[in-house]
């Protein structure tokens, strides 16, 4: 009888499991090309922040002095810790690094980061990230970046991950030499959903066939564009937002398996300005 019944169980178990995978449609949808994935970088695709370990990079090639670094380390410390990023922290972040890099040239820069994308950020990529950009990839559909860091930095981590591209944070420069000034505000909260959307309208996709992914609730406006809003690692507060609304969430900070719920059908106008001007001028580039 014992037997029986546990035969007669794990059939209809099997046979829920099928009628749920049958009811749930083919996602990524393969040759879908109004479609296409936005990803948040700094803990979502990668362990930490980008720019960070930029900093650590530029360190040890004596681009600024010990104390520096200590600042550095700390602010890095806070967002492992805190798993979310702190605004003010950020910012000293930003103001750090554009000082560094004053007065040296574009293309030092990039040629840098090649090689601190190898020393720090390749073996903190997320594999759990990478394989969702990857079904996206192998389905057909274009992938980019969207991030607060320095677009240098987002563009070179975009091209060894294979991604279409990225859009990312701009720092001046005249004559291919930084000025220390930043073009527009950074790439962050409100203008990341305005960037999307611009390049959206540029490329024709449509952005409720598009998905997002991101760990924060400072990017809830760029989530809330795309009829794909997935939350990665996410912080308290973006974690009761998706909860609440039913998207899908992905944890790979602990090993458990991902839980998956279903699948949903701005402020400050420099912000949204940057965003948007980040989009155009990326699909410019592109043409």
């Amino acid at each position: 009888m014992a037997g029986e019944a546990s035969a007669e169980a794990a059939r209809k178990s099997s046979q829920e499991v099928t009628e749920v995978s049958a009811a749930e449609p083919e996602f990524p949808v393969l040759g879908d090309d109004r479609a296409a994935a936005f990803f948040d970088l700094d803990n979502t695709v990668m362990q930490g922040a980008a720019l960070f370990h930029f900093g650590r990079g530029l360190y040890k090639r004596k681009f600024f002095e010990t104390r520096e670094l200590a600042r550095f380390a700390w602010q890095q410390a806070w967002f492992r810790l805190a798993g979310v990023e702190d605004p003010e922290h950020m910012q000293e972040a930003r103001d750090s690094a554009l000082s560094i890099v004053k007065g040296h040239r574009v293309a030092e820069l990039q040629s840098i980061g090649e090689e601190i994308y190898d020393e720090y950020m390749a073996e903190r990529i997320w594999p759990g990230t990478r394989a969702l950009a990857q079904a996206h990839l192998d389905a057909g559909q274009k992938v980019w970046l969207v991030t607060a860091a320095p677009v240098e930095i987002a563009t070179v981590i975009a091209r060894r991950l294979g991604l279409t591209g990225a859009l990312g944070t701009v720092a001046e420069s005249v004559d291919g030499v930084y000025t220390g000034k930043l073009v527009g505000e950074p790439l962050h909260g409100p203008a990341k959903a305005e960037a999307v959307r611009a390049l959206a309208l540029a490329e024709g996709l449509d952005l409720s066939r598009c998905a997002a992914y991101s760990d924060s609730h400072n990017d809830i406006p760029m989530l809330s564009l795309v009829g794909h809003p997935y939350a990665i690692n996410p912080d308290a507060k973006l974690r009761k937002h998706a909860r609440k609304l039913d998207w899908r969430l992905r944890d790979y900070r602990t090993g458990r398996k991902a839980a998956k719920v279903g699948i949903p059908a701005a402020a400050g106008v420099g912000a949204v300005a940057g965003g948007t001007a980040a989009a155009i001028a990326l699909h410019r580039r592109r043409r």
